[in-house]
């Protein structure tokens, strides 16, 4: 039975296993950052965007190759198209707009990046994913001091928005763990 489920693929299975790390560690690296700044879309939505991308490109190529050996053709261009729009619908999710203020357009722009690591990897162009991830980890955090200090209000009050918007929400985890402040009016005899 399990001869079955792994022999219908002809990249071999190790190097799909492979190709999904490479995807899940990139787009580990970027979504680290997002992390560190308490963005909506953090480590795992970006992991989890390269992975989709890198596994619907695995697919793709699977798919032209059972195409080509039934007598017909595939495009693996839709894959590419597919996970673009797919990405796209969440990182619009991710941007804000607020009192004139636009936010989050990095971390929107960081699962765009996700989403093509995961095809780049998913398609074996290895060498293409990582020198991506690399620029994209130079971008994030290198460029983020250069940012700040050529115009360090704009960042403030975005991180400060962000914040309050975060502490607004009202999940359950958040209602769970959230300690009530001490009231002064209470303290004072």
């Amino acid at each position: 039975m399990l001869d079955l489920i792994l022999t219908r693929t002809t990249i071999p299975e190790w190097e799909i296993i492979f190709r999904l790390l490479v995807a899940v560690l990139l787009g580990a690296m970027i979504g680290w950052d997002r992390e560190l700044k308490n963005r909506p879309a953090g480590l795992r939505t970006h992991m989890m965007t390269a992975l989709a991308a890198a596994g619907i490109a695995i697919m793709a190529l699977e798919l032209v190759t059972w195409a080509e050996n039934n007598g017909t053709k595939a495009d693996p261009i839709r894959a590419v198209e597919a996970v673009t729009a797919g990405v796209a619908f969440l990182a619009a999710g991710t941007i804000i707009q607020s009192r004139g203020k636009v936010i989050g357009l990095t971390t929107g722009a960081g699962m765009w990046l996700a989403g093509a690591l995961g095809l780049a990897a998913g398609y074996g162009f290895h060498f293409i994913a990582i020198v991506m991830g690399i620029i994209a980890v130079v971008i994030l955090s290198g460029l983020q001091r250069l940012s700040d200090k050529l115009n360090p209000t704009v960042n403030e009050e975005a991180a400060d928005d962000a914040s309050k918007d975060a502490s607004k929400t009202a999940s359950p985890d958040n209602l769970l763990t959230r300690k009530s402040k001490p009231s002064l009016k209470n303290s004072i005899p």
